[in-house]
């Protein structure tokens, strides 16, 4: 069959549709994305203003049209932490209901944690053992561990590249009371969790989601994303730490003409790295391996399993 996955983001609203039947790998057939930056559309009393959700209704009709053009035999559309901590949230979804019959799972921080974790996990197989898995989204930190299909802790911090980078870096480039501010903020949250995790001992393998943690890999000397999705990524602590304060001096014009960096992002990679590098510092990590599934993936393998039940 074929599925589509409507994901409304903090950042992009991501339609990818996959050819897929229960027990095999999804096929991609078909990706189409439109930035719109909800996280950055909240007012000042944390609700999504009547700009943002007419933008979003539009842009939530254009992907109805590209799934329909693709013959998408069904949609699992979902939103994450910007529609999920707004204000008005409720009214939100009952607009892009209304106006464009799409009934919106939000997903619950913890939600998405487990999905990425699920999608890493089917990716690497059991050989990778104990999985750490750390994701870094527009809105939100996922940071998620264990040895099955489910993990034993999963956390999600408010720790978005995008949602940090509005509301704390406002300078271009940043001003460095702002960035050494913003440093001291990420790794105040990430060390609450890190006992979450460490009980549980040392992981045998880490790996990372997301475009920051790709851009970030990419900048450090990794394999192009046009070298396909089967050839091992890195991103060393070592390199990390060596980018960080070249970045936070850079404006996003120069951060744009980095190697894998997109100029629809480049403005909030400062705070993605200082996310990024918190997280590996904390948690103990020297390397990581890039994860091509993510969260997308693991909707459309959850939905799967439950088909095949």
């Amino acid at each position: 069959m074929r599925l589509g996955v409507l994901d409304v983001g903090s950042n992009t609203v991501h339609l990818l549709v996959v050819d897929a039947h229960p027990g095999a790998r999804p096929l991609p057939a078909h990706s189409h994305k439109a930035e719109l930056r909800l996280a950055q559309l909240l007012d000042e009393g944390g609700a999504i203003g009547t700009e943002g959700v007419d933008r979003l209704v539009a842009v939530v009709r254009d992907a109805l049209q590209a799934a329909e053009d693709k013959g998408v035999e069904d949609l699992l559309p979902f939103a994450t932490s910007a529609v999920r901590e707004a204000r008005n949230a409720d009214e939100v979804l009952a607009r892009v209901r209304e106006e464009t019959g799409v009934e919106l799972q939000v997903l619950s921080g913890e939600e998405e944690a487990r999905l990425t974790f699920l999608a890493a996990r089917r990716w690497f197989g059991w050989s990778a053992g104990k999985l750490l898995v750390v994701d870094i989204g527009g809105g939100s930190l996922e940071i998620a561990y264990g040895i099955d299909e489910q993990p034993d802790a999963a956390v999600s911090l408010p720790l978005g590249a995008g949602r940090l980078t509005a509301g704390r870096l406002p300078g271009d480039p940043p001003a460095p009371d702002d960035v050494r501010a913003l440093r001291r903020h990420v790794r105040t949250e990430i060390a609450r969790k890190v006992g979450e995790f460490s009980r549980f001992g040392p992981p045998d393998h880490v790996v990372a989601t997301s475009k920051t943690f790709r851009q970030l890999a990419r900048i450090g000397g990794a394999a192009r994303s046009a070298d396909g999705l089967y050839v091992q990524r890195e991103l060393k602590r070592e390199s990390l730490e060596a980018w960080v304060p070249r970045l936070a001096s850079m404006t996003t014009e120069e951060r744009a003409e980095l190697p894998g960096v997109s100029a629809d992002r480049a403005h909030q990679l400062v705070a993605g790295a200082l996310v990024a590098e918190a997280a590996m510092d904390l948690l103990g990590v020297e390397s990581l391996e890039i994860c091509p599934w993510a969260l997308r993936e693991g909707v459309i393998l959850r939905n799967l399993d439950q088909l095949g039940m």
